[in-house]
């Protein structure tokens, strides 16, 4: 059975529009194929194979990537904080800042705010979960948090989850103001992230490597805010200071090269998402919204 196109509704445009995926070939040949999917299982989904292409992608050579992947996925110079030319590699570009003015923070005081660049998909309690992507799939809470006691704290909560491409900005950032803990480390496998994987198997959000951070919040109680490995995304570097309160839209961290993911949970009945991400996760389609962007207010 062929593998569908990705669909999603652009909040900017008010259209649905289709994926331009980058590595869409192999990825494909690799969850839609008998020999791909054997290579996945044996190769591609361990961390060493992320490495070396890691090691590809901080090679000087691969500058040579910067100016072809800007024109064919229409990245804005402009947004840029440095310009192109003064990347030593391929992954600086990738994990690149951008001018402040580029993300501009929701300014009402009870919003919180899409903590990446990407492709989103809200609900309202987790028991609205079942389905996602895969009709009739689930990912267990419980292992993805890897603590009895969370779960069972947020089973009944919010959940937002971020799916970043290769093309997005690359940084994440926190939701809502507060004082984060430090971060954890799950660990796990590196399958793909992108819903052509998904769709075989939703429970790999419950298996990747993945980081766990706490954040206590004056508006939102305690918020959980992970980062998901992927494919080709072994690293997720932090840049906050643990125990030192940050405002709202405060850079976090950022993913090295490839296509990655965020989610947010929220305690039950501390946040109304906003009625487009909920509409249209209910339709089956990712949001696309940038890093800065309400997501949804304070109850």
């Amino acid at each position: 059975m062929p593998l569908q196109p990705i669909q999603y509704y652009n909040r900017y445009t008010g259209r649905v529009e289709s994926e331009v995926i980058y590595g869409g070939a192999w990825l494909r040949w690799t969850y839609g194929s008998p020999l791909g999917r054997l290579a996945l299982h044996l190769l591609v989904k361990r961390a060493a194979f992320s490495r070396w292409y890691g090691w590809r992608m901080d090679s000087p050579r691969s500058r040579a990537r910067i100016l072809p992947f800007m024109r064919d996925y229409g990245i804005s110079r402009d947004e840029l904080l440095d310009s192109p030319e003064s990347y030593g590699s391929f992954n600086e570009f990738f994990y690149r800042r951008l001018k402040p003015s580029a993300r501009p923070v929701d300014g009402s005081p009870d919003s919180a705010v899409f903590p990446a660049d990407g492709r989103h998909l809200g609900f309202a309690t987790l028991d609205g979960c079942e389905g996602i992507l895969v009709k009739g799939e689930v990912f267990d809470l419980e292992d993805l948090l890897q603590n009895a006691d969370l779960a069972r704290a947020y089973r009944h909560g919010s959940l937002v989850i971020s799916r970043l491409c290769p093309v997005d900005y690359h940084r994440f950032h926190f939701p809502v103001a507060g004082t984060p803990g430090p971060t954890a480390m799950i660990e796990g496998p590196l399958f793909s992230v992108n819903p052509i994987a998904l769709r075989q198997d939703i429970r790999i959000l419950a298996r990747n490597r993945r980081w766990i951070t706490e954040i206590e919040s004056p508006s939102f109680g305690r918020v959980l805010m992970l980062e998901v490995g992927a494919t080709n995304v072994g690293s997720a570097i932090s840049t906050y200071a643990a125990g030192q309160p940050v405002a709202k839209g405060a850079e976090k961290g950022f993913f090295k090269f490839g296509g990655s993911l965020t989610m947010c949970l929220f305690q039950p009945d501390r946040l109304q998402l906003s009625e487009d991400l909920l509409q249209r996760t209910a339709e089956g389609l990712e949001l696309y919204a940038r890093m800065g962007d309400r997501m949804g207010m304070a109850t």
